[in-house]
């Protein structure tokens, strides 16, 4: 089946590059320009939104991080990447909290925007400080997100505190730097960064 990648290696698309990697199926790369290629067809008949990443997989459409990583786990399940049922209520869990309350409140973050205490009543995540508590308790429960086992919300999930802690949008908390040590030594993590850090020198080179 064709498999094919969308992404821009200064994106969020490499969450989902470390997930392919993972999974270690062929794929097919197209990387987009955010100003042209990005923002026009054919492009944005894939994704109208003109955001990256999105796969496309035997004539199927998905954008979105963390549904991408959920995708892939279930498409390919010889990479040991989806729950088992034991691991299952952490996994989505967790996926969707990184997807909803932690990406919306690291985001406003750092856009500067503080809900004030009645619009705390109002917003999913509640506030900042909330946030972080409840992912340092969810990466101090066990090695990994899910249990003892490295799984796709470990990709997501852990893509999203690597980045936190690494440019400031999350404090270094022992617990996430040793979650990290963990989550972040894996071969395909390594892989995909060689790959996207190889794209961004050749866009310096040729600029």
């Amino acid at each position: 089946m064709a498999l094919t990648f969308y992404t821009n290696p200064r994106s969020r698309g490499r969450i989902v590059r470390w997930m392919l990697e993972e999974v270690g199926a062929p794929y097919e790369t197209v990387v987009l320009d955010y100003a042209t290629t990005m923002k026009a067809e054919p492009y944005l008949s894939i994704n109208p939104m003109g955001k990256v990443p999105a796969i496309v997989h035997d004539g199927h459409v998905i954008t979105e991080g963390a549904a991408i990583c959920t995708y892939l786990a279930e498409a390919f399940p010889e990479a040991g990447l989806a729950p088992t049922a034991d691991e299952r209520a952490d996994y989505y869990r967790w996926m969707f909290y990184a997807s909803g309350p932690a990406e919306q409140a690291i985001t406003n973050r750092a856009m500067g925007f503080a809900p004030t205490a009645d619009q705390q009543r109002m917003a999913g995540y509640g506030n900042f400080d909330f946030v972080v508590d409840t992912l340092e308790r969810a990466v101090s429960a066990h090695r990994y997100f899910a249990g003892d086992r490295f799984t796709a919300v470990d990709v997501y999930a852990g893509s999203q505190i690597a980045w936190g802690v690494q440019f400031g949008s999350l404090p270094k908390r022992a617990a996430f730097e040793a979650y990290l040590v963990r989550a972040l030594a894996r071969p395909a993590y390594k892989r995909a960064g060689e790959i996207d850090d190889a794209l961004i020198a050749g866009e310096a080179m040729a600029g």
